[in-house]
């Protein structure tokens, strides 16, 4: 096949979901009910958090942050999901494919980060409770979302120019609902040796390296509680980090498999359902998993229901 310029007129395939025209309005229906109640949910939680002084603490200031960034995530990919199923068209133009995988991977990115934050303010409140207000105080909780956000930035870019080096086929069908960067090197013409590796180094800074984080936050937590003499004050303890546990366990247990072990799977529907589930459904669900499960969130949405 020869090589494909990049101009503005390159466009790709998205063959989404399914081919099925009957299945289309379906999942244009459920799609949008679960775009509509990610962004209502966390605008709840962004409006709470605002309007109750009682909220305004380090592990609300990163929850915050973490809404914010689950909505540009999912705002990355569904709208033009959904539009697409509405028109029946499936093209995605060249400049928008790259805008696509820059605002993928800095949100994408941001939650992961942000997870490890929030990873490291549950071990600071649980195992130095009397200095917590004093270690993450606010220009510290500041500067750990900028270095965040400047890191997914980085990460971003880094995939951004990685897609815009290559060069395309004539075959331009992506078996996937966005821009997905795996995708897109299996349609390249040119060698895309490095780009493989740059994926497997970016993905450790960007995975495993939080992952890690995680893991050492909740051994010292769990080290900590262990240390609590009655049963109750343990089961206290824990408590609190039952959200993040649920949502870790949520984000990861997806979305890490997928970019670590894209390069040795040949199979686009794992990835496809696997991306479904990191990429509307858990950003869908972290709000209600933070509402339901924390009593202070509950308080603030109630005075706001009362207020409206």
């Amino acid at each position: 096949m020869e090589p494909y310029n990049l101009t503005g007129a390159l466009e790709f395939l998205l063959l989404g979901l399914s081919e099925d025209p009957e299945l289309q309005p379906i999942l244009f229906v459920l799609f949008l009910l679960i775009y509509l109640l990610t962004v209502l949910g966390n605008l709840l939680i962004i409006l709470a958090i605002s309007s109750d002084s009682h909220l305004h603490s380090p592990m609300y200031f990163f929850l915050y942050s973490l809404s914010l960034s689950d909505m540009g995530f999912s705002s990355t990919t569904v709208p033009k999901m959904l539009i697409n199923m509405q028109t029946h068209s499936k093209t995605i133009t060249y400049t928008a494919c790259l805008s696509q995988v820059s605002f993928f991977f800095l949100f994408g990115c941001m939650d992961s980060l942000l997870l490890t934050v929030m990873a490291y303010d549950r071990w600071v409140a649980i195992c130095h409770p009397l200095h917590y207000q004093v270690i993450l105080n606010p220009d510290l909780c500041r500067r750990l979302v900028l270095v965040s956000f400047l890191i997914s930035l980085m990460d971003s870019q880094i995939h951004c120019l990685m897609v815009s080096q290559l060069t395309f086929c004539t075959n331009k069908e992506i078996p996937h609902f966005f821009c997905d960067v795996p995708e897109l090197l299996k349609l390249a013409c040119s060698d895309t040796s490095i780009n493989n590796i740059v994926i497997f180094l970016v993905g450790i800074v960007g995975g495993f390296l939080p992952v890690s984080g995680i893991f050492y936050s909740y051994y010292r937590i769990i080290s900590s509680i262990f240390r609590v003499p009655s049963l109750h004050g343990k089961y206290k303890a824990f408590s609190t980090c039952g959200s993040h546990l649920s949502v870790v366990c949520l984000f990861y247990g997806t979305g890490l498999g997928v970019y670590l072990s894209s390069s040795v799977s040949n199979s686009s529907r794992e990835s496809v359902v696997a991306s479904i589930m990191y990429t509307t459904v858990v950003p869908m669900i972290n709000p209600f998993i933070y509402s339901l499960r924390n009593r202070d969130i509950k308080k603030a949405l109630q005075k706001i229901a009362k207020i409206t």
